[in-house]
């Protein structure tokens, strides 16, 4: 199996196919299973590399807090184009793996092709917001420290995956879910690679951090996939597909 290793923790990924590179990252509690609809329909044209998140799937979950956080998370996705041996890729997420391309194009925007949001949100520009975020984000760890993997809910691509670490997902909740400041949102404005929005016209949680990404980022493609819920890739995986297809097929080579 392919791992990247970055201060003693390995880190899973996989690849499908030939084409353009695409980095898919997973949402929280997922694994990389999620994105099974997609290997053979966008593999067909595309070299689609996914990985699972640190303390997720087959991924090593340490014992230490301190390797989890959002700058590692961006750290392994640089990693894993390097064992690829792709210097630039299109970057793409759902949920959690969203926020985390929008991280790692912040970091790394010569590395980015383009960017692919997914059901997913850019954090928060107050103090406010990020307080309500965090206090959710420690009742989940809470949660999943006094009752294992029920507490991650019953969610699509959730149900998909298998870890092997329930007190990894928690730190990864405490650790990379948690917000930190507005760097990614204050960097909307300033994106200036193709990037295509979309989600489920029933994910409500994510229908106003949609349609705002899709304000701020200046010509991104905004795409609304019906009766699609949070897991829109594989609630409407034909649709999905073909937005996904059209978008990266534009992208300047």
């Amino acid at each position: 199996m392919p791992y990247v290793e970055r201060d003693g923790v390995r880190v899973w990924f996989e690849e499908h196919g030939r084409g353009a590179a695409v980095l898919l990252t997973h949402g929280y509690g997922a694994t990389s299973r999620m994105w099974e609809p997609q290997w053979q329909a966008l593999g067909e044209r595309f070299r689609l590399i996914a990985w699972d998140i640190r303390g997720h799937g087959r991924s090593d979950a340490p014992e230490d807090a301190a390797l989890y956080s959002e700058a590692a998370a961006v750290g392994d996705m640089a990693a894993i184009l390097d064992a690829c041996g792709v210097a630039a890729a299109v970057v793409g997420g759902l949920s959690l793996g969203g926020y985390l391309s929008l991280a790692f194009h912040l970091a790394h925007p010569d590395r980015t092709c383009a960017l692919m949001l997914f059901d997913t949100g850019p954090g928060y520009r107050s103090d406010e917001g990020r307080r309500r975020w965090n206090s959710m984000t420690e009742e989940l760890a809470r949660g999943l420290d006094e009752r294992g993997l029920a507490a991650l809910g019953g969610g699509a691509e959730v149900r998909m995956g298998e870890h092997r670490s329930v007190r990894g997902l928690a730190l990864a909740a405490r650790g990379i879910l948690a917000q930190r400041d507005a760097r990614v949102i204050e960097s909307l404005p300033a994106v200036a690679v193709p990037t295509l929005v979309l989600w489920g016209e029933r994910d409500e949680a994510f229908v106003k951090p949609g349609e705002y990404m899709a304000a701020k980022i200046p010509g991104a493609r905004r795409v609304v996939l019906p009766n699609a819920g949070h897991a829109a890739n594989l609630d409407q995986p034909q649709a999905f597909n073909a937005a996904v297809t059209s978008f990266v097929e534009s992208v300047p080579a």
